[in-house]
């Protein structure tokens, strides 16, 4: 599967699937840090949204978020999620942190 096609998941309830937006690497001084010590980025892609989350009234409770967006969320949010040899990551939309313009 090539990295622009969406993939054949559908997130329930409230939860998001992302895409995380890989920096350029920099090699500085000729020192390369191998990928096991790299931080994970924060900055990711909207793939897919889920159902959506149920008001105490039973109405359903619109996505503050679209496909498309680029999003920050937290180092370690959400469950990543390996689908055709891309790594996605699932969470919740409430652990979304920003979107960026």
């Amino acid at each position: 599967m090539a990295k622009n096609t969406k993939p054949s998941v559908k997130p329930l309830g409230d939860r998001v699937l992302l895409q995380r937006i890989e920096e350029a690497e920099e090699i500085k001084g000729g020192i390369i840090i191998p990928d096991s010590a790299k931080e994970k980025p924060q900055e990711a892609k909207v793939i897919a949204l889920g159902t959506g989350a149920l008001d105490k009234d039973g109405k359903k409770v619109a996505f503050n978020v679209k496909v498309g967006d680029k999003v920050l969320v937290g180092k370690y949010a959400g469950t990543e999620v390996k689908l055709d040899e891309v790594i996605y990551l699932l969470l919740r939309e409430e652990e979304i942190l920003a979107v960026i313009e």
